[in-house]
């Protein structure tokens, strides 16, 4: 997103006017505007009738802009140095994702990009760009500078919005007061980031009327390919992974990343058993026996034994295979039904299960899913509290309060296993951390997620505007900024002055286009390597 500002007023070179109703357009192969005069009156009327408070109001943002200014300039240079080699040390800008600018969350695999995600970007751009131009214009209307007009635009693919005033009435101004009008777009810009930051952060508490929220993550859409769509649908909840209960996406989302990184690591990548009667055993035996390639029939599963060597027993069944006999702890089992067997081995998160293989009782033995490299083995609990068993349960015993905890009345709990890799899981569903009390509208599931991602979108926005324009960089607000700081600066004459604000712009330009160039690259270099 590039904003720019206009100084001067009139119409651009080869471009045609077109007017209608008080709004011009200037259309062009490159360029083309909406100019917007019928707000003029209303933003002079208000900067001068508070002219007294919005002069210091718009004084602390001058201090904020021109701190911002220095310290992204300094930022820049020190990473050109380097990504020249230079020194070692860096800030790690190439390592900022391109989707922190618009604070929307990761594609979810399978699920294109939703009409309400476009939405909620465009709506979150559009609201950030206009109070950055509020600001501008306000601060401008305090001084009494009037607006010439308000401007939307498209520069080739990069749109825009801009504030223009009289040239000439901007360099009768004091610097100062010119100063707080070019710094007026970045200060609103932080302060709004900072509204929308602490908005997000009391909205459990604002919705809490309405919903629940960190009891249990629910699932607001789920991938028709993913192998978990057979036993997740919309509304369901997702209670808890290998025992560890699931408050939120967030959790899930970072025991995905631990698990991920203990499988690169090697550590604890195949641990969790269960205690199997030897009964299942022998009957596993004439049932079903493992092949070479360890297959098994549908609705079985490859397990192996996990010695005990504080065992004085253990467990052996001897199998047929080419004409002779051979020791094997291999067994194809039904996962559904080990699933409700007593849990042992070192794998498992929860605190509450046995974690010695030694464990399980004389009659039984640790037995451990039989996994390929990469691959992982999960128990993943649900329960369906918005299904319609669980309302005709909740109308049979009258609950007047609508809480879908599921302690009181259990509805529509089960379990299945996923054996697959963690993060496609996890990425295959979008899910919120909020619950509906009363659930009498099915989009009622949307409100807390929607809420969510535009406060979070107009954060992230906002505060990248309030970056980019900090920038020393030609057309936006860091060039009116430097130029007008360096008055300052009593030592320089005018032809310094002028040469110093060009080496700078024109430095500032060049490492701003590398340093962007390096995040794409990262961003793309990252995704392509997922």
């Amino acid at each position: 997103m590039v904003i720019r500002r206009a100084r001067r007023y009139g119409t651009p070179r080869g471009l045609i006017p077109v007017r209608a109703n008080r709004r011009t357009r200037y259309l062009s192969c490159w360029y083309c505007d909406w100019k917007i005069f019928s707000l003029n009156e209303l933003l002079y009327f208000f900067g001068q009738r508070y002219a007294r408070f919005l002069r210091n109001w718009m004084t602390f943002g001058v201090a904020l802009s021109v701190i911002s200014l220095f310290g992204i300039t300094m930022m820049l240079f020190w990473e050109a140095a380097a990504a020249f080699h230079l020194h070692r040390w860096s800030f790690g800008l190439q390592d900022i994702p391109l989707s922190l600018f618009w604070g929307t969350t990761p594609l979810v695999s399978g699920l294109s990009i939703s009409i309400m995600d476009f939405a909620v970007v465009v709506f979150s751009t559009v609201i950030s760009v206009t109070v950055h131009e509020l600001g501008h214009a306000v601060a401008a209307a305090s001084e009494g500078v009037p607006i010439e007009y308000v401007a939307i635009f498209l520069a080739v693919i990069f749109p825009g919005a801009l504030v223009a005033f009289n040239n000439d009435l901007l360099q009768a101004l004091p610097n100062f007061a010119s100063l707080r009008i070019y710094c007026a777009g970045i200060w609103h810009n932080a302060v709004f980031s900072l509204v929308c930051g602490l908005a997000l952060l009391l909205l459990p508490l604002t919705l809490h009327p309405l919903y629940i929220h960190g009891e249990n993550a629910m699932v607001l859409e789920i991938s028709p390919s993913s192998p978990l769509s057979d036993y997740l649908s919309r509304g369901d909840v997702i209670l808890s992974v290998d025992g560890e209960k699931i408050h939120s996406p967030h959790e899930l989302m970072e025991k995905m990343v631990q698990v991920d990184t203990k499988l690169l690591q090697g550590m604890g990548s195949n641990e969790k058993g269960y205690c199997v009667p030897n009964v299942l055993l022998e009957e596993s035996k004439t049932v079903s026996v493992l092949d070479d390639n360890f297959s098994c029939p549908d609705g079985h599963a490859a397990f192996i034994g996990l010695p005990c060597l504080n065992s004085s027993s253990f467990f052996e069944i001897s199998s047929k295979h080419h004409g002779r006999y051979k020791k094997e702890n291999k067994h194809c089992l039904s996962p559904e039904l080990v699933v409700k067997l007593t849990k042992c081995g070192e794998g498992w998160g929860g605190t509450g299960f046995l974690k010695n293989p030694c464990s399980c009782s004389k009659n039984e033995y640790c037995m451990k899913p039989l996994l390929i490299p990469g691959m992982s083995w999960f128990e993943v609990s649900y329960a369906k509290p918005y299904s319609s068993e669980c309302f005709q349960l909740r109308r049979n015993t009258s609950l007047v309060d609508f809480n879908p905890g599921y302690g009181s009345y259990p509805c529509g709990i089960g379990t299945f296993v996923y054996v697959g890799d963690m993060l496609i899981l996890a990425h295959s569903m979008r899910l919120s951390a909020y619950q509906p009390r009363w659930m009498h509208f099915s989009w009622s599931m949307d409100v807390p997620s929607t809420l969510e991602n535009i406060l979070a979108c107009a954060y992230h926005v906002s505060a990248a505007l309030a970056a980019i324009n900090s920038l020393p960089v030609f057309f936006l607000d860091g060039e009116y900024i430097l130029e007008t700081a360096l008055y300052y600066i009593t030592w320089l004459n005018p032809r310094k002055r002028r040469r110093a604000a060009k080496v700078t712009l024109i430095a500032g330009t060049i490492l701003s286009v590398i340093a962007l160039s390096r995040i794409i690259y990262f961003t793309y270099y990252s995704v392509t390597k997922v």
